[in-house]
């Protein structure tokens, strides 16, 4: 049996609450901070109840958390690719990896998100771990697990892969996100976000990397 326009929407409400909800604390953290912003506001603003807002997140962390998972799920896209099986393959995925974290980066969201934890590090150092661990640490993580996955092929050397991820990581962004807070840089050009993934993967491989291109 063929489903109802109204089933169809039925089944979608719940997620486009949750994404009107998300929408209204984002811009509600930007305008009045992390600690200014209430859930009594962000719940009007969504045009939600405040008992429908802690029944999909909790607390005010809790949207911060979804926040910031979203971002890191976005944000690993190309590891999520099945395990490369030869150095082309490994470089490949490295490298879009890199080009593709680094875009997500420097968008004026992310920088935004990460201005806000450094200003509410003290008010809210709660803000700050979610950051780290919902975000830097998930990111660290599925890196160290694809390059286990490639030392279990024999490709990459022997080593503490999550050190090697973090490695990667130390490449791929240097002092550019500390730059970008202090606003004395501007977010790359496109081209030069990819080539400089390249040059990254490159040097990491030379490093770490077994067998020929």
């Amino acid at each position: 049996m063929t489903r109802s326009t109204a089933e169809a929407a039925a089944e979608r409400e719940p997620d486009q609450r949750r994404d009107r909800i998300l929408g209204a604390a984002f811009a509600l953290f930007m305008e009045r901070g992390y600690s200014g912003a209430s859930t009594n506001e962000i719940a009007r603003r969504a045009k939600v109840s405040k008992r429908e807002l802690y029944a999909l997140f909790g607390s005010k962390q809790g949207l911060i958390a979804e926040l910031v998972t979203r971002r890191s799920r976005e944000m690993r896209r190309p590891l999520d690719l099945p395990p490369a099986r030869d150095r082309a393959g490994i470089e490949a995925t490295l490298a879009a990896f890199g080009t593709h974290f680094l875009r997500q980066l420097v968008l004026p969201s992310s920088i935004a998100l990460h201005r806000l934890a450094a200003i509410e590090a003290e008010r809210a150092p709660e803000l700050a771990r979610t950051l780290n661990d919902a975000g830097r640490e998930t990111l660290r993580t599925a890196l160290a697990a694809f390059v286990g996955d490639a030392q279990s092929a024999g490709l990459v050397g022997e080593g503490d892969a999550g050190m090697m991820a973090g490695q990667f990581f130390a490449l791929l962004t240097g002092d550019l996100p500390m730059r970008l807070l202090l606003r004395v840089a501007e977010p790359p050009a496109e081209s030069d976000i990819a080539r400089h993934a390249r040059v990254v993967t490159a040097t990491w491989l030379a490093l770490h990397g077994k067998g020929r291109r």
